[in-house]
């Protein structure tokens, strides 16, 4: 699928966190980021850059202190409706089904009766836990409770989906199927999703499911470089092309995490003088006479007449 219309933008974001010190912490600043239709981005970038910040405030979970999240052009205030999340933690309510679970965010939209069973049934069809409507989730293996997750947030029909390290808690065959399925999630019309947007601090994994990456910096958190990802779905993670990819945006992230080199002075080249092996070891037997062994090099060379 070709990317077409911006859905989702930030705009000279800046977020910061007051800390149990008093002090602020800048998560973010002045991040401009734009999501279209039908894209799948991937935001990576070391531990505390501000990329699930970044995710947060495109799902209206929060605002930011500085610029603005667009919708369709439109500002955000409030949770953006046309988007859901799936999180790294499965957040599962024990006490509720498969089914109960998946139908949270449709209660919580006021949806009910045939409607909300029927969404229910769709999103659990999707995610293939048909015949599980009725477990529990300490009944489930860790692949099957993140599956719950993905119901959840696709029983109400989003037209984003926000992914938060979903894959993060998962074994990695299990971590491997669900990310095919994801890409066929969204391939898939009859979903309705059309543009997906995940954190993840896996190389393999963002080259895998992303047609741009995005490599954030940190102290604070800002986008550092952008990689478009050119590879045909679905993706041989065996082929060549997927290994250059993959040894492309390793390169730039281990140039993200290197500190800048220091300035250099020009220096001239002094070759040392040369001695005979005698006095050298004069040099360490008059050293030797010291308590310690040691000498500031001026007394030294006081010392040595030289």
């Amino acid at each position: 699928m070709t990317p077409g219309t911006v859905l989702l933008e930030a705009q000279h974001v800046t977020q910061r966190f007051r800390l149990p010190n008093g002090q602020n912490l800048e998560a973010l600043r002045d991040v401009s980021l734009a999501v279209r239709e039908h894209e799948v981005v991937a935001l990576v970038g070391p531990s505390g850059c501000g990329k699930s910040t970044l995710l947060r405030l495109f799902a209206g979970l929060a605002r930011p202190v500085d610029g603005k999240v667009l919708y369709r052009g439109q500002a955000l205030y409030g949770v953006l409706g046309a988007a859901a999340m799936v999180f790294q933690s499965f957040a599962l309510l024990p006490w509720l089904t498969v089914a109960e679970n998946v139908a949270m965010g449709l209660e919580a939209r006021g949806v009910d009766g045939p409607a909300r069973r029927d969404a229910v049934a769709r999103a659990i069809n999707l995610v293939g836990l048909d015949g599980f409507e009725q477990a529990y989730p300490k009944e489930l293996s860790g692949g099957m409770k993140q599956r719950v997750g993905f119901a959840r947030a696709l029983a109400v029909a989003p037209e984003i989906l926000l992914m938060d390290e979903p894959f993060g808690a998962l074994d990695p065959l299990t971590a491997e199927n669900l990310r095919s399925q994801v890409v066929d999630l969204w391939r898939d019309p009859a979903t309705g999703v059309n543009t997906l947007v995940i954190v993840t601090h896996s190389v393999e994994e963002a080259v895998f499911l992303a047609g741009r990456i995005v490599v954030f910096g940190s102290n604070p958190g800002h986008v550092r470089e952008e990689m478009a990802n050119p590879l045909p779905y679905p993706r041989q993670e065996r082929s060549p092309e997927f290994e250059e990819m993959v040894d492309r945006l390793h390169a730039i992230l281990t140039a993200t995490l290197l500190p800048e080199p220091a300035p250099t002075t020009p220096q001239r080249l002094v070759p040392f003088p040369r001695v005979h092996v005698s006095e050298v070891t004069g040099l360490l037997d008059h050293l030797l006479t010291r308590p310690d062994g040691k000498g500031p090099v001026f007394e030294l060379a006081e010392d040595l007449g030289v």
